[in-house]
């Protein structure tokens, strides 16, 4: 979906960023990123659940176990996976030459790349790559940074909020990309969170796992998960603020502000969906457990025959009831509802007479819920999800080619 995008200046005190070209991308886009804190900052990370991770995604564990990072390197175009020990060794070799140029020590630098998978990375270009960032890393360099990680991105994904704490100004900015390879375990994505705040490293972490379940494992567009998946939370301690209590009202505060940014970018990757032509939420209510209720969902919004009735404005509740009774929760289908937006088109075993002209009205926009009521207890679940279109097929089709 085209999607206008105004580059309002964000600066995040603690931090610069910068993205430039360095050939590892055929078109000459910009393809090598470093966000930069000016001294060691709190950091949590959640990778992917995928067994093929990717050799960033090894050497960023490491690195972050220690819950302090100064620079993240991203490079789009290739994602360095399934590359072997070489791949393990050139993500470290990154590492330490983004280290070497910033006077800082490697094991305060993670890497995250994204692209093709199975090809080794062009290790001379990326050390060009590498020095010319953090030569160029300035704190207006956010927009920059954003741009350069994009593979099939239509537009860069950016997010950002502010908050008091402690009577101190706090910024929080989301940059991520993503537009295909999206499914829950980690919804594939690169994503940086970056706040001057000031936290701990079980704060920082608590905050990392519930933004990955909530948005980001709400989210499906054609329900593969990536090997590269990777979330970071970096906190530059910059506002000065008291550093919130685990259980307290700061902490709780900035979880709910973190949650509005993060949402924002998983929202625009949703938009982003390749070849989406709709953004659908799926509810479902009624379900014995929030754990039942989320397979629901989760069958709803990765069902092929459902997405291409999202794209065909097609109100074929058939296919969504079929997609329930196969999600392995068990069901009474004289007790389940379906609505299209307002419009109920399922009730109690069958199918509402006159209800597809309005539902109709209601897929032609470009968002809209379905919701399911299963009659059955308290869980509930959401997920977001996109149509499956024709585009799809073909941006996918010949993607390594």
């Amino acid at each position: 979906m085209k999607k206008e995008v105004v580059e309002q200046a964000i600066l995040v005190p603690g931090f610069r960023f910068a993205g430039v070209a360095c050939g590892i991308k055929k078109s000459g886009a910009p393809d090598c990123a470093i966000l930069v804190a000016d001294a060691p900052a709190t950091a949590a990370a959640v990778f992917t659940r995928n067994r093929f991770c990717a050799a960033p995604v090894v050497v960023g564990r490491e690195r972050v176990a220690r819950g302090r990072l100064q620079a993240l390197v991203v490079n789009s175009g290739n994602a360095n996976a399934c590359t072997g020990p070489r791949g393990l060794a050139d993500a470290r070799e990154a590492c330490a030459d983004a280290a070497r140029a910033l006077g800082i020590a490697p094991e305060l630098v993670a890497v995250s790349s994204t692209g093709i998978i199975g090809v080794p990375l062009p290790m001379p270009r990326l050390k060009a790559g590498i020095a010319q960032a953090v030569g160029e890393a300035r704190a207006d360099g956010l927009w920059r940074f954003a741009r350069a990680i994009m593979t099939t991105d239509a537009f860069p994904k950016v997010a950002t909020t502010t908050l008091t704490l402690d009577r101190r100004r706090v910024t929080i900015a989301g940059i991520g990309k993503g537009a295909g390879m999206i499914a829950p375990n980690m919804a594939t994505l690169l994503v940086y969170l970056v706040t001057d705040a000031a936290l701990d490293r079980r704060t920082a972490a608590r905050l990392a796992r519930e933004v990955a379940a909530r948005p980001f494992n709400e989210l499906s567009v054609d329900g593969d998960t990536s090997t590269n998946d990777s979330l970071f939370l970096l906190a530059s301690g910059v506002a000065g603020n008291a550093v919130p209590r685990v259980d307290g009202p700061a902490r709780r505060a900035l979880a709910k502000a973190v949650g509005e940014v993060a949402g924002e970018v998983a929202r625009l990757v949703a938009w982003d969906g390749e070849g989406a032509t709709r953004v659908v939420t799926i509810e479902v209510r009624g379900a014995r457990t929030d754990a039942d209720a989320g397979r629901v969902a989760d069958a709803v919004g990765r069902s092929q025959l459902v997405k291409t009735a999202f794209y065909g404005v097609d109100p074929n509740w058939g296919r969504i009831a079929c997609a329930v009774g196969y999600s392995g929760v068990a069901v009474d289908p004289t007790k389940v509802s379906i609505k299209i937006g307002a419009i109920e088109v399922f009730r109690r075993g069958g199918g509402v007479d006159g209800a597809k002209e309005a539902a109709h009205a209601v897929m032609a926009q470009p968002e809209f819920t379905v919701s399911i009521a299963l009659g059955r207890g308290p869980g509930r679940a959401r997920r977001t999800t996109t149509d499956l279109s024709k585009d799809y097929v073909e941006l996918n089709s010949a993607y390594s080619t």
